[in-house]
């Protein structure tokens, strides 16, 4: 489920066991990513708030940082931004890193990026309005932000327990497009494409992916989640980004098909998040 990795984000870090579900969802974002910075070359890029519901925290840019793409981030929790720049440190990759308690300011001067992006976090912002304004200030560019896919049959489930008592950092109201999109406008962006992104095999409900997908991409056996899990039993997008498995993108992309070939209107009920493309 989504909403208990708001209590439970530190236990991706001793082991990086994001399991199939988050890889897959990491490589056809990263898909995304790398088309658009082919598209507006962008160099300086901002991720503002960098937590979502996905797996280890703050990983979303290493692609674009490795094609030579300087990444800023921000996150409000110091503890978890202290991990953050520690697995940047483990990749041997900059990283430009601030706390920010509440997104309602972003600490730069006008125009200091050319790419801004946050996945499935703008519902950690305090006050949407100046969250937004704040980004198109900072960000003379293109902007990408992801939002779960409320059409989507997993995500009331991915909400259960959710309350505003229990939850006070989450606005679930805030990933609502047609607000985004409007908010955008105001602050002279238009939005020039959209579509549904993270559409796997299986619905965006809270079970083992692992056991769903179980040979679709030629591992065999599932991979289950062991109360001491050992690194080597991890599935993770870490060592392909440290090199040391290549082939993790091509397992991940035997899946691809199944997102690539679907039409619109069942993506809508199936798919996972959307993405909305905002430029001046």
């Amino acid at each position: 489920m989504a909403i208990p990795i708001i209590n439970n984000w530190q236990n991706y870090y001793p082991v990086a066991h994001e399991g199939l579900g988050s890889s897959y969802e990491r490589i056809v974002l990263n898909l995304l990513l790398m088309r658009l910075h082919e598209r507006y070359g962008f160099s300086k890029a901002l991720e503002t708030p960098a937590f979502g519901f996905t797996g280890l925290s703050g990983i979303n840019l290493v692609a674009l940082a490795q094609a030579g793409c300087a990444v800023s981030l921000e996150d409000s929790d110091e503890e978890r931004l202290g991990l953050i720049r520690g697995t940047w440190q483990e990749l041997g990759l900059p990283l430009c890193s601030r706390l920010n308690p509440d997104f309602t300011q972003l600490d730069y001067p006008d125009g200091n990026f050319d790419f801004a992006f946050n996945f499935s976090a703008i519902w950690f912002v305090k006050d949407l309005s100046l969250y937004i304004s704040e980004l198109c200030r900072v960000t003379d560019g293109a902007i990408l932000i992801c939002v779960p896919n409320q059409d989507g049959i997993g995500f009331k489930g991915q909400l259960k327990g959710y309350s505003a008592e229990q939850y006070p950092q989450l606005t679930p109201s805030y990933i609502d497009p047609a607000s985004i999109i409007h908010l955008m406008r105001c602050q002279g962006r238009q939005l020039v494409e959209w579509d549904y992104i993270d559409c796997p095999p299986w619905p965006d409900i809270g079970m083992t992916k692992e056991d769903f997908a179980r040979g679709l991409i030629g591992q065999g056996s599932s991979q289950k989640t062991k109360p001491e899990l050992k690194p080597e039993d991890a599935l993770s997008i870490m060592p392909y980004y440290k090199g040391e498995d290549p082939d993790f993108a091509q397992r991940m992309l035997k899946l691809y098909p199944f997102e690539k070939l679907a039409p619109r209107y069942f993506k809508r009920y199936w798919a996972h998040h959307m993405y909305y493309l905002f430029v001046q």
